[in-house]
């Protein structure tokens, strides 16, 4: 019965699925850069734009959906980078996110749960950030190193 009861209780509590977007945009001084939030809620700091699915609501909604609820942007969604489901990396609670990488023009503007925003460039943007969004940013780093071929490589023969 004990172990009934066990696994009856973990059917009931089950992980929540968010989303986590980078923005990739032109900074003032015409450099690439990225968009940040600092977060108006708990758990505090500096953080990618994102949150929690919906439901009947699809990953990509969602990712739209709180963008512009945060950033004030439309983007424009181009590929996932990653699902991040370790339990404690949101110390709230055992969330699942998505991330995507997207696009946007114009100036971003904080609203919703953001209490400010700003575009950085991976190297200047403010430390730690919230969440798991440094190892995130890690992995879209690699990601950006590895998409990049020098035209001069030559691919090798098969």
């Amino acid at each position: 019965m004990g172990a009934m009861k066990k696994q009856k209780k973990s059917w009931s509590r089950k992980p929540y699925p968010t989303v986590d977007i980078i923005i990739e945009t032109v900074r003032e001084d015409g450099r690439p850069g990225i968009v940040l939030i600092k977060r108006k809620n708990p758990p505090y700091g500096w953080a990618l734009p994102g949150g929690f699915v919906d439901y009947g609501e699809s990953l990509e909604a969602a990712a739209v959906r709180e963008a512009k609820e945060e950033t004030s942007l439309d983007i424009e969604l181009h590929e996932q980078l990653h699902t991040y489901s370790d339990p404690d990396r949101d110390p709230r609670f055992h969330t699942i996110t998505t991330v995507y990488i997207a696009t946007a023009k114009g100036e971003p503007l904080a609203q919703d749960d953001a209490r400010e925003i700003g575009i950085f460039t991976l190297e200047d943007r403010p430390c730690p950030l919230a969440f798991d969004h440094e190892k995130i940013l890690e992995d879209y780093r690699r990601k950006k190193q590895a998409d990049f071929q020098s035209p001069c490589k030559k691919k090798p023969k098969k």
